[in-house]
C-alpha cells in the first residue's frame, strides 16, 4: 500500500483544486469500474455493478487536503495568507509549503510577536526568497494555493505523511475496488471534493446517486499519545466504527451491520464517539430525503500536520471490513 499512498499523498489537491489528485485516482480505478465520471462539483464517481438485485451502497472518501491561499503580496515580496480548511497557526509556523507550479516557500510569522498566544494567520506569511512584489508576482499571485510538504514513509508498521487525511481513505477504496468481484450489491465509490471546508462535495453527490446506504471512510483522532485528551481510540487496534461525531449520529442499521461484519469475520474494530469534527456522512445522511449513513474511521495521530500517522494494519483491516459490508446480501 505504501507505493499507492506515495502517489496519492504527493498529488496536489487542496480543497477546490482537486484536478491533479482526481486524475491520479481515475487512472488507478478506470479499469476496475463499470462506469467512471466526474460531476459538476468535481467529485469522482465510480460505479461497480452488482450481480443481483441488491442495494445501492455509497462509499465516500475525500480527495482534498488542507492548505494555504495567497491573499496579498507586500512590497518586499512576502505573501500574506488565509486558510483552506483547518490550519493551526502553531503547526504551520516554520513549515515548508508548495504551490501547484512547484514554487516552495516557508511559513513564518512577524518577529514582533512577543507572546505566542498572539500568533494568528493574519500575522503570518510565506517567504519564497524574493525581495520585491514584482518578482514574487511572477511566481505566485493572490488566489494561488499551497499545501504542506512532507515525505511519505512506512516505518515500524506505521505510515507517516502529510495529507493522510484523507488520502488513506482514498487508498482503502482503491484497494477495495481491486478486490471486489461478483458483489450482490451495486457499489458507488465517490471520491469527494471540498470536505475540509465544510463537507461540500459529498451532499450533492449523494443527492444524485441516491444510495440505499452510505459509509464515509475518513480518519479520526486518537487518545494514545502522552497527556492527550481521553479518547477510546488507539493506533493498531483496528478501524473505528463511528457512533457519532459533531455532524452525524450513525444510522443504527449501518452501525450495527458494520459491527456484525467485524465480529463475524474476526476483524478488530473500535468504536468512535467524537464531540468535535465531522466527515462526509454529515452531508450524505441529510441528502435526497435522508440516507442511512455511518462511517469507518482510520485512527490517525497528529491530524492536519505534515506528519500524520496511521497504522498499516488498521488500513488493511478497514479494507476487509468494508469488503464484508458490501458483500452482505442482507443489507
Amino acid at each position: 500500500m505504501i507505493s499507492l499512498l506515495k502517489e496519492l499523498t504527493n498529488a496536489y489537491g487542496p480543497s477546490g483544486r482537486e484536478d491533479e489528485i482526481r486524475n491520479v485516482i481515475r487512472e488507478k480505478i478506470s479499469s476496475r469500474a463499470d462506469e467512471v465520471y466526474t460531476d459538476t462539483l468535481g467529485n469522482l464517481i465510480a460505479v461497480k455493478k452488482g450481480s443481483g438485485k441488491g442495494k445501492r451502497i455509497m462509499l465516500a472518501a475525500h480527495m482534498d487536503e488542507i492548505g494555504l491561499v495567497a491573499s496579498y503580496i507586500d512590497e518586499k515580496g512576502f505573501i500574506r495568507i488565509s486558510n483552506i480548511g483547518g490550519i493551526n497557526p502553531y503547526v504551520a509556523a516554520g513549515q515548508r509549503v508548495k504551490f501547484h507550479n512547484g514554487i516552495t516557500g516557508c511559513v513564518c510569522y512577524e518577529e514582533n510577536i512577543t507572546d505566542f498566544k498572539d500568533l494568528k494567520l493574519e500575522r503570518m506569511y510565506i517567504d519564497i526568497g524574493t525581495n520585491k512584489r514584482e518578482i514574487t508576482m511572477e511566481c505566485v499571485k493572490p488566489g494561488d494555493m499551497a499545501v504542506f510538504c512532507g515525505e511519505t514513509i512506512e516505518q515500524n508498521g506505521r505510515f507517516i505523511s502529510k495529507a493522510l487525511d484523507d488520502r488513506i481513505g482514498c487508498a482503502i477504496l482503491i484497494k477495495l475496488m481491486e478486490k471486489i468481484e461478483d458483489c450482490p450489491n451495486d457499489i458507488i465509490f465517490v471520491f469527494t471534493v471540498q470536505e475540509e471546508v465544510g463537507l461540500r462535495g459529498a451532499g450533492p453527490a449523494a443527492f444524485a446517486v441516491k444510495p440505499d446506504v452510505a459509509v464515509a471512510v475518513d480518519v479520526t483522532n486518537t487518545g494514545d499519545t502522552p497527556e492527550c485528551r481521553p479518547l477510546a481510540i488507539e493506533l493498531g487496534k483496528g478501524p473505528a466504527v463511528m457512533i457519532k461525531d459533531n455532524r452525524t449520529i450513525s444510522h443504527p442499521k449501518v452501525k450495527n451491520a458494520l459491527i456484525e461484519c467485524a465480529e463475524k469475520n474476526g476483524i478488530p474494530y473500535q468504536l468512535e464517539v467524537m464531540s468535535v469534527g465531522g466527515n462526509d456522512a454529515g452531508t450524505i445522511h441529510t441528502a435526497a430525503g435522508g440516507i442511512p449513513a455511518g462511517a469507518v474511521s482510520i485512527p490517525c495521530r497528529y491530524l492536519h500536520r505534515p506528519c500524520e500517522m496511521v497504522d498499516k494494519n488498521d488500513a488493511l483491516n478497514a479494507v476487509k471490513l468494508l469488503e464484508a459490508f458490501v458483500m452482505n446480501p442482507a443489507l
